[in-house]
């Protein structure tokens, strides 16, 4: 077995090390314990245990598995471990890097292969981009080859629906008031996130149904052919960062999760925006102010645009 430094505390700690045993009659357990393992991107010691870089997210999987594990009568055991006297952290974090490596490559040519069709069989780049979400999930040490599945990706994208030429000149959408319908949800929230974050830092936010009613305002959202709003299968958001030429990675991930929150068509296989909207749905039904809403939905988009890697 590797020698290794066990840590008193959290603080230094750098790896978190799962070591279990389950009895021989569990088979079933025990190929579900290795699949989530898979899952997680842990990587399994040539003597024994399961690794991980050590982070809250990365413990409280772990924990939760030791916990089934001992439920199937086994034992179990997570340490945070310092490091390992005959592998150094270097040679760890190229083991993992290599190991995603392979993930890509391997999601990589059947991108390739599916891009290369004359006809392409519906839901298969969903299919693809789930599979790169889960790879990504589990890259820790931001492989270099993650950048070149997300070109294809993107080639995808664009293959699929020509993109609408963006860059409209933001100096005359600066200090102005723009108009949205009245209980704003996830595709409102959002889209008045991204103009004060990206288009206009002094925005000032209204509600009404009639743009006509207020000449001054721009309106976002609304019934009509007006302003900004949903075009093509673009929903509010996207047509945004189109028009005003927002290239931001994090907000392309945004836009992704909007997408299918809002338009609840799987486009992009995104699921983290179905809690928003049910949360928004939910301040909605408690009769939270119009004003108030869109204030806690835009803390909620950016507090998902910090915590994305």
């Amino acid at each position: 077995m590797y020698a290794m430094t066990v840590t008193k505390t959290a603080a230094s700690a750098h790896w978190l090390l799962l070591v279990y045993r389950l009895p021989s009659n569990r088979a079933s357990q025990r190929v579900e314990i290795w699949r989530k393992l898979q899952r997680y991107g842990a990587l399994a010691l040539r003597s024994s245990g399961h690794v991980l870089p050590e982070s809250p997210a990365n413990q409280e999987k772990l924990e939760w598995l030791a916990t089934a594990i001992r439920n199937y009568r086994g034992e179990a055991s997570v340490v945070r471990v310092q490091g390992f006297d005959d592998l150094s952290d270097e040679q760890l974090q190229k083991l993992f890097i290599e190991a995603r490596a392979r993930d890509y490559e391997a999601i990589g040519r059947e991108l390739k292969s599916f891009l290369a069709r004359a006809s392409r069989p519906a839901g298969g780049l969903v299919r693809l981009r789930r599979r790169f979400q889960e790879i990504e999930a589990m890259d820790y040490f931001e492989n270099p080859q993650r950048r070149k599945v997300e070109a294809l990706l993107t080639q995808g994208d664009e293959d699929e629906k020509p993109r609408r030429a963006g860059g409209r000149s933001e100096k005359q959408y600066r200090n102005r008031i723009w108009m949205t319908r009245p209980r704003p949800g996830i595709d409102r929230v959002s889209s008045a996130w991204l103009i004060r974050r990206f288009i206009d830092p002094k925005a000032r936010f209204v509600f009404g149904d009639n743009p006509a009613g207020k000449k001054d305002a721009i309106p976002f959202d609304m019934f009509s052919a007006e302003g900004f709003g949903h075009r093509g299968d673009d929903c509010t958001f996207e047509t945004l960062c189109k028009e005003f030429a927002i290239r931001d990675r994090k907000v392309k991930r945004i836009a992704q999760i909007i997408h299918d929150a809002d338009l609840e068509d799987e486009k992009f296989g995104r699921a983290e925006g179905l809690g928003l909207d049910v949360t928004l749905k939910g301040w909605a039904a408690q009769d939270v102010a119009d004003h108030e809403l869109l204030r806690r939905g835009m803390e909620l988009i950016e507090g998902l645009f910090s915590g994305l890697s």
